[in-house]
């Protein structure tokens, strides 16, 4: 635990507050100086912090790039998942938990193994 006084008196911080504390001051930092689309690595292997650039709209923000990475640490795909707040993330869980992506999944590498992702059209919906 750490301690810190402020006009006598003493805040008591266990480690976890304090390593969230410290997280928001490096994001924070990284928000207001970091150049637009820079991406700044994670210790979560296939995780990274992107800067966003700001929009008529939206001010700058910060998102979560997700794109695992192979036995040889390299990323697995050209571009990864973006993730730019909770609700997005559970809504990717809930896909991914989904038993039937994988089904697709499986079903897909039976029927064209090593094959790369194909293109549909526009009005193509595969029933699942």
């Amino acid at each position: 635990m750490h301690f810190r006084t402020a006009h006598h008196r003493v805040f008591l911080y266990p480690p976890a507050l304090k390593y969230t504390m410290e997280l928001k001051e490096v994001l924070r930092a990284f928000l207001e100086t970091g150049e637009d689309w820079e991406r700044k690595n994670t210790s979560l292997d296939g995780v990274s912090i992107i800067k966003l650039p700001g929009t008529r709209t939206r001010p700058p923000s910060l998102a979560i790039e997700v794109n695992p990475v192979n036995q040889k640490g390299t990323p697995m795909k050209k571009k990864g998942v973006m993730i730019m707040n909770g609700t997005e993330l559970s809504a990717f869980r809930e896909l991914f938990s989904n038993p039937k992506v994988d089904s697709l999944v499986r079903t897909i590498e039976e029927v064209a193994p090593g094959k790369k992702d194909q293109k549909s059209g526009a009005g193509d919906v595969l029933e699942i």
